[in-house]
């Protein structure tokens, strides 16, 4: 939830459209949705209502959630540069740069899925420890990390959590033939989204509650699954392939 996604939102509110508020903010218009997408999974809420209308078309408004965070940001902002400058004075000459050790309330990530939600269950092993992580009254994931990362990121049932997933790691199938195999999580929902390439397509699947899967798989498998807008579909998802993360 960087200052330029911010910014995204802000425009929508503006101009009353995503076309449009891509073009005020310099971006191309998936990349707009694929910020507000990525937006909604953080917050677990909708931040933008939108009318359908096309490439050139549809209307757009900021959500009564959208504007607490964009006024949530721009207080956060103001306690940090407030925080930094009455800082700054004592930490002069110890070496430490306090700008540098803010990276991790603003990290990036590569991965094209981050789902917030909450540590329902941990199961302990010799080695390696399950952890089922809640996104949304519906969805469920889990994911195996060693002994040494569950203690360190301190994962407990109640501790909120972000599960990272890189879009290729997320397969799609049929929904009737994803319920026999014997994959950890199966995940089912419906294509919001499919946007072409000259040999992949990204899908996202809208799984409910405000939160949102984006697959990366070939064209060709893409046309032989129907994978069209508003098909039904399952994501399947190797536990292994889940990277958990705390603020």
């Amino acid at each position: 939830m960087g200052k330029e996604r911010v910014r995204l939102l802000e425009a929508v509110g503006r101009e009353g459209s995503i076309s449009a508020a891509a073009r005020a903010t310099g971006v191309s218009y998936k990349a707009a949705w694929d910020a507000i997408t990525a937006m909604n999974n953080l917050v677990g809420q909708p931040l933008v209502a939108a009318q359908t209308g096309g490439r050139q078309g549809g209307g757009a408004v900021l959500t009564e959630e959208g504007l607490r965070v964009v006024e949530t940001f721009h207080r956060l902002e103001s306690e940090i540069a407030r925080t930094f400058r009455a800082l700054e004075p004592e930490l002069a000459g110890t070496g430490v740069a306090a700008a540098g050790m803010l990276w991790g309330f603003f990290m990036r990530t590569s991965a094209r899925n981050a789902l917030r939600g909450t540590v329902e269950k941990v199961v302990d092993g010799a080695v390696n420890a399950e952890v089922t992580l809640r996104v949304s009254d519906r969805t469920t994931l889990t994911a195996i990390i060693t002994r040494q990362s569950l203690r360190e990121l301190g994962l407990v049932p109640g501790r909120p959590a972000i599960a990272l997933i890189k879009a290729p790691f997320v397969i799609l199938a049929p929904v009737d033939e994803a319920r026999r195999t014997s994959m950890r999580n199966r995940i089912e929902g419906v294509v919001s989204n499919r946007e072409d390439g000259a040999v992949n397509s990204e899908i996202t699947l809208d799984i409910g509650g405000g939160k949102s899967l984006t697959a990366t798989v070939t064209l060709a498998s893409a046309k032989q699954l129907g994978l069209e807008k508003d098909a039904a579909a399952c994501a399947l998802i190797d536990a292994a392939h889940v990277i958990l993360a705390v603020d």
